[in-house]
């Protein structure tokens, strides 16, 4: 006789198939970038014993390595460990593609950069409405020649034959450069799991926006041109809202002088699988 699921029961079994189909893709990328179970598991442990710390605190208590030790399952003594090792150092590429995108944004919004039919031009590197100038528009006080060097690296612009620099995409999003992408792919899929904690654990909010659009049958025919549709119309929407975001960025409140500003955003992602692929769709727990 087959035990009858209660719904705890029923809830951590839909964890645990969660954390399957979450961990295949990026075991697919540590993986290939060589990375053994021994390097994750040792990252695993102390990002658990950093977030009971500094999410599952007692109201008006001090986060203690008892509690984290009962929280992660993890002993007080691997637990002390830890929390004194150092921290992994923060290599600036987070604050450089930030900067990046920037410039990138700038081009495509700025009509002193743009030509008579309002696309960005390609440009030459000084001048008043050169690169350099760009750069120090829309990039702070970052070097000229850095923000080209990182542009060029990543594939997003080219420096021509002519020596004018031309945009090739309409976006960060690097063409080379693994450490980048990398990057991304921490901070974008934390991103979307934000959203979805958020959303199971609203507490009273409302819940935040959260929604695909995805299609089992559609022919390989088909791929090309719904790729080139959702590309040209998630530009769309995302330059809109990146306008809009551009708009209050850094404003003050009516009457508040000091603002503290709020990280916002909306991500848009194209996912494709093939059927001939099956172990992607196998593996997970019953």
């Amino acid at each position: 006789m087959v035990p009858k699921m209660d719904s705890t029961n029923l809830l951590e079994r839909a964890i645990d198939r969660a954390v399957v189909r979450l961990l295949r893709p990026l075991f697919r990328v540590l993986l290939r970038h060589g990375k053994s179970y021994r390097a994750f598991e040792d990252v695993a442990k102390r990002t658990y014993v950093d977030v009971a710390l500094r999410d599952f605190g007692i109201p008006g208590k001090k986060p203690s390595v008892s509690r984290a030790s009962i929280l992660s399952g993890l002993t007080r003594k691997e637990v002390q460990r830890l929390v004194q090792a150092p921290a992994p150092e923060d290599d600036g590429t987070a604050e450089r593609r930030n900067r990046a995108a920037r410039v990138l944004t700038g081009w495509l919004r700025d009509a002193d950069f743009h030509d008579a039919q309002g696309q960005p031009r390609p440009l030459a590197v000084e001048g008043d409405q050169g690169f350099a100038a760009l750069v120090k528009r829309h990039s702070g006080d970052m070097p000229t020649r850095a923000v080209l060097d990182e542009l060029v690296r990543v594939g997003a612009v080219q420096q021509q034959a002519d020596g004018l620099i031309a945009l090739l995409a309409r976006g960060y999003v690097p063409r080379q450069g693994a450490r980048e992408m990398v990057d991304m792919l921490g901070s974008d899929v934390a991103d979307l799991i934000e959203t979805i904690d958020h959303n199971l654990h609203q507490s009273g909010q409302a819940p935040r926006f959260q929604r695909k659009v995805m299609y089992r049958g559609v022919p390989a025919h088909a791929l090309p041109a719904f790729r080139a549709l959702s590309a040209e119309q998630a530009q769309a929407v995302l330059e809109k809202l990146d306008q809009w975001l551009s708009d209050v960025d850094g404003a003050p409140a009516p009457g508040d002088a000091s603002p503290a500003g709020a990280r916002v955003g909306l991500g848009i992602y194209y996912f494709e699988e093939s059927p001939s692929d099956p172990i992607r769709h196998t593996g997970e727990p019953s």
